[in-house]
């Protein structure tokens, strides 16, 4: 019984089925596709070197938008928004966008009195 034709010309670690990435070799003879079930023999992956890193940004290179600067004020403009815990009639505010890009943008306002903080969807 003759193979099917494939689709793809790849390397190694890539389907040449649907082109997908191959889970690595194991103890089995064959690597199984995970996205169409597609066998490849083991023996395509000799003399192949695989290498990975993941990188981590540091805490400190990471801005936090809703923390007071090191003076103490809060970044962002301020509007006229009465605070619902304090009363006060100054909020400092920045917008997000947290959903999907055909939704709105979430705002989160600040206190300026008491710094206590809410958000409001778009």
């Amino acid at each position: 019984m003759d193979a099917a034709p494939t689709c793809f010309c790849s390397e190694a670690e890539f389907c040449s089925d649907c082109g997908s990435v191959l889970p690595p070799p194991g103890i089995q003879d064959t690597v199984t596709c995970r996205s169409c079930g597609h066998h490849t023999q083991v023996t395509e992956f000799l003399g192949k070197y695989v290498q990975r890193s993941v990188l981590f940004n540091k805490l400190d290179t990471l801005a936090l938008l809703n923390e007071a600067d090191e003076a103490g004020a809060l970044k962002g403009p301020l509007i006229d928004r009465r605070c619902s815990r304090c009363g006060y009639e100054k909020m400092a505010y920045y917008t997000r966008q947290m959903r999907s890009a055909d939704e709105g943008q979430t705002v989160f306002y600040t206190c300026v009195q008491c710094r206590f903080q809410e958000k409001e969807d778009s």
